[in-house]
């Protein structure tokens, strides 16, 4: 790790990066938050992250105007990408994650296998409700309700509301 990714992860006291955050993006992030400031990382306009989330963005990372994130959640962008939209809600103890370990070679611990990254992204207008986890590669189209514990890691066309695990269209919204 090079010092100056350090020092961003480690020596930033949370008050300053809450205050860099609103000061660059206007964005509102809780000094209980945990956010990784980087390259990658931008923040919409009226963004607002609360208590106890961890933001690691080692990938490119866009969050879109006034999507608010709930207290507790993971969020994390490999090389992939992530891309949450504008207006969006995650609910509470929600996992967003870009990236996955490789699993190809028997014998040989996961660990050493790498990872790969295809990269997620989120629409405009959405609601993840709490406990939801979307997984590497999802695509979840606007205007989608992903209900709560659902499990995403496929591709949502817009407008519909999905649940379960795998989640599952439920019914289209109109």
């Amino acid at each position: 790790m090079e010092f100056a990714s350090f020092a961003r992860r480690f020596l930033i006291p949370a008050p300053i990066v809450s205050l860099l955050c609103w000061l660059k993006f206007g964005a509102r992030v809780s000094p209980r938050a945990e956010v990784e400031l980087g390259p990658g990382l931008r923040l919409g306009r009226g963004v607002n992250i609360s208590s106890f989330t961890k933001v690691k963005a080692s990938g490119p990372m866009i969050v879109g105007d006034h999507t608010s994130i709930a207290t507790g959640c993971f969020i994390g962008a490999g090389s992939g990408g992530l891309h949450i939209g504008d207006n969006c809600l995650i609910g509470p103890n929600c996992v967003i994650i870009t990236s996955e370990y490789r699993y190809t070679q028997l014998g040989v611990p996961l660990r050493l296998q790498g990872h790969v990254s295809r990269g997620t992204r989120i629409g405009r207008n959405v609601l993840v409700g709490a406990n939801s986890v979307i997984l590497d590669g999802a695509q979840v189209g606007d205007e989608v309700i992903v209900s709560a514990g659902s499990v995403v890691s496929g591709r949502i066309p817009d407008a519909v509301v999905v649940a379960g695990n795998p989640a599952r269209v439920v019914f289209k919204r109109r």
